[in-house]
């Protein structure tokens, strides 16, 4: 063999070698052994050496093989989440021209009409200050969120923003409290605790951006009727959280996170959102898609619930294409076309997307998407009791309706799953208004046709997609029981006089708890009264505490008058 054979050449050479040793100086015999040495070591790099054996050579050859198979699959592992993360920042990127709620207001409705719009909307902010004149006029910081009003506090650097760390290419912040704040929060919490709304208007007099006060306040004035006065409270939180801003974050761009288990970063997230609740009720729908995308990217385990609107914003701004690519590369724990919304609202986006395919003059159609019938089949097969609901929110009144609810798997609106039916409770009371269009009136119908003739021919089928529901949602609470279903609703709630009087909320207080202390119910909802007209016709509590509140100035116009370029 070839080994045996350089063995024996191996041992030739160095008994010649020790031959020649015998003849020749020490010095040099020295400086023989130590070539010798060294050329033993390269030889047996190259041949094998005489007790190993080829089995042995040829496992060390196999994990070396291995060794280096396995370090690929890592290097290939960490190139795939580094794939799924760019890919992730790219379907939530945030284009920030979409963000603030009057630069919609002037694209959708032109600069004429969006003025006159919000001069209605101010209730009159000119005529307050024609009254009491300014206080304070100062120079006011320009932000993204928000347009902010001239006459609006100082920024007053009460709290701030600071970084944690960066992980996983992601740089982490949380708010932080001064002194002060951290003060003004505890008087807040006594007048809360004991439920004085003086109290905790009291506390923006001299903190005016104190913001669990300030939520506070827009709750009241939502339930009173005074929309824009919750508004202008909201757009002043959002003004405060975006000026205390780290110069790091950087939140548009894909790269923050702001985790809502810090107890300082909730009122963030609980600000935010209400927000994007009022661009949804002035119909800026994408203006609202956009704040759902920085919610979810600065907290992607969706701590507001945020992951069961989106997709209603989405179709209703008509980024169908974009819905489709967020489905697929949002990382869930699940696949999101388990959830009610995404199983639904997957196949009306399709439904659009099959039109536009259809009218374009390419005759390139993507046949790895399934058609828009098959994904309304396969909703209405995992999630049947959203039928019923919807027939009766809608209402749709055709009645082919009646027949279908006739069917034993169409007949009931509960799953006996908690959890489940509290997010088919969430997504019809969302998007009820998307089913009154007659395109998705008639995929429905002719879905719920084909689903019925389909269980009768195997009834198997049924037990198969209860499994799919029972392994999606295993819990037997309802693990979403902390999202209020009247968040995500369009209706706005109100309170009688004599719960107004002595009402403080909570700024984590849901929409059904106020509902219910109304004696309304969650059904029950009140449509919001005509904005006031004058003084005398509104609630003397809502005029009173208007009059505190410190983005009114309504002062006599003495105030020191140096300009602030801080804002």
């Amino acid at each position: 063999m070839q080994i045996e054979i350089e063995i024996e050449d191996e041992a030739i050479v160095e008994k010649k070698n020790e031959d020649a040793d015998n003849v020749q100086p020490a010095s040099k015999n020295k400086s023989k052994k130590k070539k010798k040495k060294k050329n033993k070591e390269s030889r047996s790099n190259v041949v094998a050496k005489a007790e190993t054996t080829l089995d042995e050579t040829l496992e060390a050859l196999s994990l070396e093989a291995n060794s280096k198979q396995e370090k690929a699959q890592e290097t290939q592992a960490h190139s795939d989440s580094a794939r799924k993360a760019s890919s992730l920042r790219s379907v939530l990127e945030i284009e920030t021209k979409y963000l603030n709620l009057e630069n919609e207001l002037r694209r959708m409705y032109g600069s004429k009409v969006a003025r006159s719009l919000e001069s209605s909307s101010q209730g009159g902010g000119s005529s307050r200050q024609g009254r009491g004149g300014r206080r304070g006029v100062h120079h006011i910081a320009k932000t993204v969120l928000i347009t902010p009003m001239e006459n609006w506090s100082r920024w007053d650097r009460s709290f701030s923003m600071e970084f944690l760390e960066t992980k996983d290419g992601y740089n982490y912040f949380r708010y932080t409290h001064s002194s002060s704040y951290e003060q003004a929060q505890r008087v807040f919490q006594a007048a809360q605790d004991s439920h004085d709304l003086n109290g905790v208007a009291s506390v923006l007099i001299n903190h005016p951006y104190h913001i669990d006060s300030l939520i506070t306040m827009a709750d009241y004035f939502r339930f009173s009727g005074e929309h824009q006065m919750a508004a202008d409270a909201i757009g002043k939180c959002l003004y405060g959280l975006e000026r205390a801003w780290h110069p790091m974050f950087t939140p548009f761009q894909g790269n923050c996170r702001l985790k809502f288990t810090h107890e300082t970063n909730k009122p963030f997230f609980k600000t935010l959102f209400t927000y994007m609740s009022n661009m949804d009720r002035r119909g800026c729908h994408r203006s609202a898609l956009e704040v759902c995308k920085l919610l979810l990217s600065l907290d992607t385990d969706n701590p507001v619930g945020v992951l069961f609107c989106v997709d209603y914003f989405a179709l209703r701004a008509e980024e169908y294409a974009w819905l489709e690519q967020f489905s697929e590369e949002y990382q869930s724990e699940h696949s999101l076309w388990l959830f009610p919304n995404f199983s639904y609202s997957l196949a009306i986006a399709r439904v659009y997307l099959e039109k536009t395919e259809s009218s374009s003059s390419s005759t390139h159609v993507d046949t790895s998407k399934s058609s828009s019938l098959d994904l309304m089949m396969q909703a209405l097969k995992l999630h049947p009791t959203v039928v019923k609901k919807l027939v009766d929110k809608v209402p749709l009144k055709d009645q082919a309706w009646t027949k279908i609810l006739k069917h034993s798997y169409f007949r009931s609106d509960q799953s006996k799953n908690p959890s489940l039916d509290h997010l088919i409770n969430i997504y019809v009371e969302r998007s009820y208004l998307i089913w009154r269009l007659p395109d998705v009136q008639k995929l429905l119908r002719s879905a719920a046709d084909i689903v019925i003739k389909s269980l009768e021919e195997n009834e198997s089928e049924a037990e198969d997609f209860f499994r799919a529901r029972e392994e999606a949602f295993p819990a037997k609470y309802n693990e979403y029981s902390h999202l209020s279903t009247h968040d995500f609703s369009d209706s706005m709630p109100t309170l009688p006089p004599d719960n107004l009087q002595n009402f403080v909320a909570d700024p984590r207080m849901g929409g059904d708890q106020v509902a219910a202390v109304g004696g309304g119910g969650q059904h029950q909802h009140q449509e919001p009264p005509p904005p006031p007209l004058d003084v005398a016709n509104r609630n003397p509590v809502g005029v009173f505490l208007q009059t505190l509140l410190p983005w009114n100035n309504l002062g006599d116009g003495n105030a020191d008058r140096r300009p602030d370029n801080n804002g």
